[in-house]
């Protein structure tokens, strides 16, 4: 049945490339159109949004993307396809971009509180689902593409996606410019769900090998109950864990660089746009050098160089008195995005000792950062609030080191260790 397996894998190799990167691509570019480092906070800035709002925007995003996938990745290993699976759920990811975007069009205006809980509603609920339904794609991409190809199809598929967003950056900078707000941003949001569609469209053009191994289905409580005799079993994955979540904080101020920009800086809403096209430009030159890295020299070394970048955006966000030396903070939250999209999931991949155990241990990657992605925007948004920006951004520095300091010196590349069947 391995041999089986692989003989699908490589026969339908090249399809699989480019219906799993056309979904990849597509849907980073559709979230071009609503960043939530730039397009988001920006929209939020303009209903008039409390600080500690705007760092919920980051918090309900990433803990929709982390927390739910250790409780997907049981059932994921019980089903002897994944990709009907992920087909069924995804639309819950796509379609409130719609719903959004005709908020910004009628309830905007009237009701700026209404619109920014309904906001953080779908948000919670386009993020929750993607967690959900991550292990079981990831899964799929562990057993469509070879492991010695999957940086470079991550990052091909994040410099098109980039490309792609690069050019719609400066369409999103007219949109702002020539639309009167916040009907511009609902216009940003149109276009975001226009792109999910065609990704929804990429994805069911995948042809899935057979699962070799299914394990048995059990109860939630008792899946979880083997969590912790895993971390106390695999040592590295808990060190890389742990750094992790220091990376998690020191990305604490992202959400609050548009902000800044545009309080104290003089921004205009247009910048916006502006911003998204350096941070989009970021994200390809990182894509071109980290694909390749990864494939070569591991994904520990590209992920070591996106918390560097992490760290230096702060840095540099401390010391900018002009916007165009601020520019330079989304360039390198470009390439922290980049080594992101290229490692983080594909690390968890090579961390799992069997194809079986993949869902698990995508699911424990990221479920296990949560608590903290979720605290770490809020925390900032409460300093925001009480000492200003700067201590944000020397924090997040703070913490971006101690865990890349981690990554150095405690976790070893798991692509030494055997792929197991």
């Amino acid at each position: 049945m391995p041999d089986d397996q692989d003989a699908f894998a490589r026969r339908h190799l090249r399809r699989n490339l480019l219906a799993l990167g056309g979904d990849y691509a597509l849907f980073l570019v559709g979230f071009s159109f609503a960043s939530q480092s730039t397009i988001l906070p920006a929209f939020a800035e303009h209903l008039r949004a409390p600080n500690i709002v705007i760092g919920a925007i980051p918090a309900v995003m990433t803990v929709g993307w982390f927390l739910p996938s250790l409780f997907a990745a049981g059932h994921t290993e019980t089903l002897t396809r994944r990709l009907p699976f992920v087909l069924r759920y995804t639309i819950w990811e796509r379609a409130p971009f719609l719903v959004l975007a005709l908020a910004a069009f009628v309830l905007a205006e009237p009701a700026p509180a209404l619109t920014l809980g309904l906001l953080l509603i779908l948000l919670l609920a386009i993020t929750g689902a993607g967690g959900a339904l991550m292990p079981a794609w990831m899964d799929v991409v562990g057993r469509t593409i070879p492991t010695t190809l999957r940086g470079r199809f991550f990052a091909v598929a994040s410099v098109l996606a980039s490309a792609g967003g690069l050019i719609g950056s400066f369409g999103t900078a007219y949109i702002l410019a020539a639309v009167r707000a916040p009907a511009s941003y609902g216009v940003c949001f149109v276009i975001a769900a226009v792109f999910m569609g065609l990704s929804y469209a990429a994805l069911t053009l995948t042809r899935e090998p057979p699962v070799v191994v299914t394990s048995p289905p059990v109860p939630l409580g008792t899946y979880l109950s083997r969590i912790p005799a895993l971390l106390r079993r695999d040592r590295n994955l808990t060190w890389f864990l742990a750094s992790r979540s220091f990376a998690v904080f020191g990305m604490m101020a992202s959400g609050f660089f548009t902000v800044y920009a545009l309080r104290a800086l003089g921004a205009a809403p247009w910048h916006a746009g502006l911003f998204t096209a350096v941070l989009l430009a970021g994200q390809i030159v990182g894509n071109v050098a980290l694909g390749w890295l990864a494939d070569h020299a591991g994904h520990r070394l590209t992920i070591m160089i996106g918390v560097a970048a992490t760290v230096a955006a702060n840095l540099v966000g401390l010391g900018a008195t002009s916007l165009p030396v601020f520019g330079v903070v989304f360039a390198l939250v470009g390439i922290q995005v980049a080594a992101i999209n290229v490692s983080s999931l594909n690390v968890l991949l090579e961390f799992a000792p069997g194809t079986a155990q993949r869902p698990t241990y995508v699911g424990l990657g990221t479920t296990s950062v949560a608590p903290v992605a979720f605290a770490a925007p809020l925390l900032a948004g409460v300093m925001v609030d009480t000492v200003g920006f700067p201590p944000v951004f020397s924090a997040g520095a703070l913490f971006g080191a101690v865990g890349l300091g981690l990554l150095a010196t405690r976790v070893r590349d798991p692509r030494h260790q055997p792929e197991a069947c």
